[in-house]
């Protein structure tokens, strides 16, 4: 029996991505667990693991094929000697927009839909499983997946005795609309005919460039920003730093500035434990652990990874693990896991020369620090007198529906009185 293989979803948030590369070809066979293609989503190019077992019977979607919806069909699985045109493919899952626009024509089978579970989740399941619990009459919602992610497979549902199907749930009343739509910007009509007659260049938007937009418009309509600035001295923290490379040279190991900031970030959430929280939509979540993400610019966009427990690890080991996951960044090889989560995060350009800028909320987390370069100033020390010192420029993004301004306050003085005392922080 032929199965189409579907575009997976890679990550809770993906709705699209590109099919880069096909590792099987037409006649192959594939067992489950197999690498079958690669597959670029938004922020990264994932392997996709077979979850049936047959013979590569056509490949539908050519590698290189960008914006290919998730359970959009690409290929079809065939069991061993049968033929892709003797055999009719199945139907592809209707996506559920347009189920809910328009009556099926057809015989549908009920396995074609992804049933909702009780909880409202979806059910992650074959189609060829769909399909064999239909003919059984099987509730997939008591079924246990034994495949990748807990997916439902073909020997969980031959495994499974036959139960009568739960009763459809009454449709949920649909959300009320909101007031007014939020604002557009112009058409790209518009601002063509702007600039008629003059030499411009039109770029395509790339996955990661549209989740980009999408994401910090989002950000700066619902999120309620507000800012609060410090400066913080050096000196301390890059005699120390200087006097901690010497040290551990011979292990090959080199911290940043960044490095420490990040230690600083995390010890700081821990002492001011309200503000290591992120929103939930009607309720706010407090965080145990310093999870704190990492801007990292890379071409034609950043990623945020996360450095999960920060609080906990060493400065050598936050810095290893830090370049790591820069390094797999610029070549978009983190997995969704690496870069999604946290509850704070920290933006620097003081390596650009920038002395300071206001950094836009990395949703649902409930702060970002804006980190500006260090910069010799004239300052007046504990004497009263004028002195030389390197000073470095901080300015704390907050959520208001998260922190309030004594709370933020509170978190950047934590985060100062860390650097200025690095020492401290190892203790």
């Amino acid at each position: 029996m032929a199965t189409e293989i579907l575009m997976p979803a890679l990550s809770p948030t993906m709705e699209e991505g590109t099919l880069s590369k096909w590792l099987k070809k037409e006649g192959d066979e594939v067992k489950s667990g197999d690498i079958i293609a690669e597959i670029e989503t938004d922020k990264a190019t994932m392997e996709f693991e077979a979850v049936d077992e047959g013979v590569l019977g056509k490949i539908l979607i050519p590698e290189g094929t960008s914006g290919v919806k998730v359970n959009t069909p690409i290929a079809i699985l065939v069991e061993e000697g049968e033929s892709v045109d003797a055999t009719p493919a199945p139907k592809a899952e209707a996506p559920k927009a347009e189920a809910a626009k328009e009556a099926p024509k057809a015989e549908a089978a009920p396995a074609a839909v992804a049933a909702p579970k009780a909880d409202g989740k979806r059910i992650f399941a074959s189609p060829l499983a769909r399909r064999i619990a239909a003919e059984k009459g099987l509730d997939l919602t008591a079924v246990k997946g034994s495949g990748p992610h807990g997916r439902i497979v073909k020997s969980d549902v031959e495994a499974a005795q036959a139960a009568p199907k739960a009763a459809p749930a009454a449709a949920p009343a649909p959300a009320a609309a909101p007031a007014a739509a939020a604002p557009q910007g112009m058409s790209a009509a518009t601002v063509a005919k702007m600039y008629e007659g003059r030499a411009y260049e039109e770029v395509t938007l790339d996955g990661m460039r549209r989740t980009i937009a999408a994401r910090l418009t989002e950000a700066k309509q619902t999120i309620p920003h507000f800012y609060l600035r410090r400066e913080v001295k050096l000196d301390a923290l890059l005699a120390f730093r200087a006097d901690l490379n010497k040290k551990l040279a011979a292990r090959g190991v080199k911290l940043s500035v960044n490095d420490f900031i990040i230690k600083a970030c995390a010890l700081a959430l821990q002492q001011v434990p309200d503000a290591n929280a992120v929103w939930a939509g009607d309720r706010i979540l407090k965080m145990k652990a310093s999870d704190v993400a990492v801007a990292v610019a890379i071409e034609g966009g950043l990623f945020t990874p996360v450095l999960q427990d920060a609080e906990s690890k060493s400065l050598s080991k936050l810095s290893a693990q830090m370049k790591d996951l820069a390094k797999r960044a610029r070549d978009r090889k983190l997995a969704p896991h690496e870069y999604q989560g946290g509850s704070f995060a920290i933006s620097n350009l003081g390596m650009f020369g920038i002395d300071s800028f206001d950094a836009v909320i990395n949703p649902p987390h409930g702060a970002i620090l804006a980190v500006g370069a260090g910069v010799k100033k004239p300052v007046v020390g504990a004497d009263d007198q004028i002195e030389v010192a390197t000073v470095m420029s901080m300015t704390l993004s907050v959520d208001h529906r998260v922190i309030d301004g004594a709370l933020g306050a509170e978190l950047l003085a934590a985060i100062v009185e860390n650097l200025e005392n690095p020492l401290a922080m190892l203790a």
